[in-house]
């Protein structure tokens, strides 16, 4: 069991979130759902049998997704990242996890049920990290001017391009 599990609460569509994060990460899994019973439908006013909790991994990371109500909503406080070696894999996860929901900006999204993503390349912190300040300013600066980030037009920001 992984020391620490991110809790997700959501109003009252855990069940579909899961299912909809679950088609697009590969390496994941849908797990054990809990579901109200007479004193959690007392105390939580939701309707008995209804889901409560549905535990699920997305490359191999642990969560679990509670429908707790309409109290709290997410915010860009949190954020998921999804590291990324091509960009191949930026365009995949940016299109599906952005469907519904909203583009940002440097990177960042936010999904049809108000989850905050960060779709980076891992070749990122290279480009940001080491002695030349001026190519990393150079990166920044390309980076702060895109919405979904680009590996290619990175690199020719590195290289001054």
């Amino acid at each position: 069991m992984q020391k620490i599990t991110p809790f997700l609460w959501f109003n009252d569509n855990a069940e579909e979130a899961v299912k909809f994060y679950t088609s697009i990460f590969k390496n994941s899994k849908i797990g054990k759902i809990a579901r109200y019973g007479e004193e959690g439908e007392k105390i939580a006013g939701r309707p008995k049998g209804s889901v409560m909790t549905v535990e699920f991994q997305l490359e191999g990371q642990q969560f679990i997704a509670l429908n707790g109500g309409p109290i709290f909503k997410f915010t860009e406080a949190i954020s998921f990242v999804v590291n990324c070696e091509t960009q191949e894999e930026v365009d995949y996860y940016w299109e599906k996890l952005s469907q519904g929901g909203k583009e940002v900006q440097c990177g960042w999204l936010k999904d049809k049920y108000g989850l905050s993503w960060q779709i980076v390349p891992t070749v990122l912190g290279e480009l940001l990290s080491g002695k030349d300040a001026a190519k990393a300013q150079r990166v920044m600066q390309a980076m702060l001017k895109m919405v979904k980030l680009d590996i290619k037009k990175l690199k020719q920001a590195a290289k001054g391009k």
